[in-house]
């Protein structure tokens, strides 16, 4: 009797323990998905303040090939801003760490 209760107990434990790995695997996705979603939305306001700046100061005459550049060098800031901030997290890590 004891042992099939034990034997009980240990299978709802394991069966739990499935459970969480599930869990965190989902989370662990639904992070990522997350990080996509700001990254892509940072992305999308970049271009827009650029092409806002733009038309703010050109009504009919717009160099589109100007534009791109513009977007892309303000892409390659954020990306190197978030590279940054991503280093410096790392290093507080490290440092609390050890």
């Amino acid at each position: 009797q004891n042992e099939k209760e034990l034997q009980d107990v240990v299978k709802q434990q394991e069966d739990k323990m499935l459970q969480l790995i599930d869990k965190s695997g989902e989370v662990m996705r639904l992070k990522a998905e997350v990080s996509e979603l700001k990254r892509l939305l940072q992305r999308a306001e970049t271009e827009a303040k650029v092409l806002w700046e733009e038309m703010r100061g050109k009504e009919h005459q717009v160099d589109t090939a100007y534009i791109q550049e513009r977007v892309m060098l303000r892409r390659e800031v954020d990306k190197l801003r978030l590279l940054l901030v991503e280093k410096e997290d790392e290093n507080i890590r490290l440092t609390d760490k050890y």
